[in-house]
């Protein structure tokens, strides 16, 4: 058993690697490194990957394992899988982290049951115990509560983290890279990617944003959605909604936040006409800044916010929007 501290790089479908692996690698660096002795490494799968081992030396990768295989072009579980279990079956690491997103989701698990690793996931907070045991927080109860949970021994431990739980920093290293020759043939593909279809846009992607502004049911069309799209614009936002709001068509499922949507943990979450459901909580409980915007006084919602303003969202809005391109505009 090594003491080494991985972190597993999370690409997009374009190949980029998500902000969520270097608000990793930073978290790691400040809350795991010092006290295991061993230092923080990165990994990355995929095709043509080792053009993106420098990017993790920049936030404090010491080295950097790379496994460049054609047969891991496309994301597919089975391979992503078998690449990363052989490396951890080869290098034996002390922790394995990766980001809590849909690929690692699918394929963690699964890597996690075949080295035999205990595993938790999407974790707000990561620490050790007095004798160097994972040690994780992860929110409960639709977000109302904080639990913390420890390994039981200290074999390898992998967790998956939250996006924006933890905030990344560059630190100008480099990080060694080391190329992993990993076995990975046709054969071992049993899913085929037949085509692959992304929306594009020129807002953030919704579960990195450090600024999100959401929509509930009360907008009442999907014309009024208009209204969300135009903040979220001028602050650079991500745009959001109830599982109400999407079930009634007034935008799509992507744009659903909760417990049946996506979790998101941005700097701001900007809640309009949304009454506070513990199942859409549960997906975005964890902002730092709750500000909501709803005409029922007694709206559950309010409970949970920083700030709140209380008013028809079609008489607010407007007014606000112009304050804040005057604002940009100064």
């Amino acid at each position: 058993m090594s003491s080494e501290i991985w972190v597993v790089a999370d690409q997009k479908i374009d190949g980029s690697i998500r902000k969520v692996t270097f608000e990793a690698i930073t978290e790691a660096k400040r809350s795991l490194a010092d006290k295991i002795g061993g230092p923080v490494c990165g990994v990355v799968l995929g095709s043509g990957a080792a053009d993106k081992a420098s990017e993790l030396g920049k936030y404090g990768a010491e080295k950097v394992y790379v496994v460049d295989n054609e047969n891991l072009k496309d994301f597919n579980p089975d391979g992503y899988i078998k690449a990363l279990s052989e490396l951890i079956k080869k290098h034996s690491p002390k922790i394995v982290l990766a980001g809590n997103t849909s690929f690692s989701e699918d394929y963690i698990p699964r890597v996690a049951s075949r080295v035999g690793a205990g595993l938790a996931m999407d974790c707000v907070g990561i620490g050790l115990t007095d004798d160097n045991r994972l040690k994780i927080e992860r929110y409960s109860h639709s977000s109302r509560a904080i639990s913390t949970q420890e390994f039981h021994d200290s074999d390898t431990m992998m967790a998956t983290v939250r996006p924006n739980a933890f905030k990344e920093q560059e630190s100008g290293g480099s990080g060694e890279v080391v190329n992993e020759s990993i076995d990975i043939s046709a054969d071992d593909i049993k899913i085929k990617v037949v085509n692959i279809e992304t929306k594009e846009s020129d807002r953030p992607e919704l579960t990195e944003a450090e600024r999100v502004v959401s929509g509930g049911r009360g907008l009442g069309s999907e014309e009024n959605f208009e209204h969300i799209y135009n903040l979220a614009d001028l602050l650079g936002a991500a745009a959001g909604a109830t599982r109400a709001a999407v079930d009634a068509g007034y935008c799509p499922y992507n744009m659903q936040v909760g417990q049946t949507g996506k979790a998101v943990s941005p700097v701001l979450y900007i809640a309009v006409a949304i009454s506070g459901a513990v199942q859409h909580f549960s997906g975005m409980g964890s902002s730092k800044v709750i500000v909501s915007i709803n005409k029922d006084p007694d709206a559950p919602i309010f409970q949970k916010s920083d700030y709140g303003i209380c008013g028809d969202l079609f008489d607010v809005l407007p007014p606000l929007n112009e304050e804040l391109k005057k604002a940009l505009a100064e």
